[in-house]
């Protein structure tokens, strides 16, 4: 038997909760003049705004209210690095405000398995952290991990269809692809791919790749998604690679030029695809996709005496940040040239004292 509720309970209720919603943000000040000034506020400083009062909180944390800041060009990049500490076995996240040079620490993840993979929604200001190696089984894991820049929260969501350890990952058009990687003991290398939708928290099968690689980098130009298997010098075949198209969803072999020419970290500024070469002097060069080439960025060589591996690279408002041991940052300044050449002008940013014995493992860019 449904028993009815008590229609003055409800009524109560709902009069309770309107109360609540139109209780102003500043007394004495109108709503939309407040809104406008909490939208100002420094992502930084957030987390201060949220502990004023629930209303402040309800305010900040509401998912309009990135769309808001970046629909009025209010939001900033912000570089996110996860970093290990050899002495104490602990992964941790921080992030850089690259214009005043000032670090902060994100609460801890709720789950920190070694040999996960990260991929960002910089404009939704959501980082995720995928797969990873269990510690307790040693096997790939099926982790699915998010990181809000409104909330400043870490939370757990649906997993992987495939567990996946080192594998290559991107996001296009809005949603997540992950690629290939090391699967459980039984299963070995994989070349499932999946695609995951944020809006309604689900996985789904894509086209699968011809072949598994050995070794991976990745990078979404425009809206395909070009996965390599690197490279060992020297070079004494030609690597493998394939470009993902998912308005079609098939895959096809990068083409020779592309595979040979990508012999380091890639990184992607506006539609160019960059790498930062692992040898010699580590020149930075740049791919010409009319004319299937790599081009030599002029300017000022890659600081690689001063930047010590392991390096974890993105770019951030036309500049390559690139993060070394210790959490030291160079910045490099690219600039068109003409007809097809760019330069590089490098900047160095040294970490803090507390970052010095810190190895970069991953570098992401969010607007907060």
């Amino acid at each position: 038997m449904t028993i009815p509720r008590s229609s003055s309970k409800l009524e109560t209720k709902d009069s309770e909760e309107a109360d609540k919603n139109s209780v102003p943000l500043i007394p004495g000040l109108p709503d939309h003049i407040v809104e406008l000034c909490l939208l100002r506020v420094p992502y930084p400083e957030q987390p201060l705004v949220r502990s004023v009062c629930s209303s402040w909180k309800r305010f900040i944390t509401d998912p309009t209210f990135l769309v808001t800041k970046n629909a009025l060009s209010l939001s900033l990049p912000y570089v996110f690095v996860s970093a290990f500490h050899k002495s104490t076995a602990r992964i941790q996240w921080q992030a850089l405000d690259p214009r005043s040079g000032r670090w902060f620490v994100l609460p801890p993840m709720p789950e920190c398995p070694p040999g996960f993979v990260c991929v960002s929604l910089p404009r939704q200001g959501k980082l995720f952290v995928l797969g990873g190696v269990g510690s307790d089984t040693e096997s790939s894991t099926q982790s699915t991990i998010m990181y809000r820049s409104s909330t400043n929260q870490w939370s757990v969501l649906s997993p992987m269809l495939t567990p996946r350890s080192c594998f290559a990952a991107g996001s296009i058009n809005g949603k997540i692809i992950t690629v290939g990687g090391g699967g459980t003991s039984s299963t070995g290398a994989i070349t499932a791919v999946e695609s995951y939708d944020p809006e309604g928290d689900t996985w789904t099968p894509v086209a699968n790749m011809d072949t598994c690689l050995k070794r991976y980098d990745s990078a979404v130009v425009g809206n395909k998604m070009y996965v390599t298997e690197g490279w060992t010098w020297p070079v004494r075949f030609s690597p493998r690679g394939g470009v993902y198209d998912p308005d079609c969803d098939t895959w096809r072999d990068a083409s020779q030029a592309m595979r040979e020419g990508w012999t380091g970290l890639s990184v992607v500024l506006g539609d160019r695809l960059f790498v930062i070469s692992e040898y010699g002097d580590c020149p930075l060069k740049v791919y010409d996709p009319d004319c299937d080439t790599w081009r030599y960025v002029g300017g000022q060589k890659f600081p690689r005496e001063e930047m010590n591996k392991p390096l974890a690279v993105n770019g951030v408002d036309g500049k390559i940040c690139v993060v070394s041991f210790g959490l030291k940052v160079a910045l490099g300044k690219v600039g068109e040239v003409g007809n097809g050449d760019f330069k590089v002008e490098w900047e160095i940013v040294d970490g803090p004292e507390a970052f010095r014995d810190f190895s970069a493992l991953n570098c992401q860019v969010l607007y907060a």
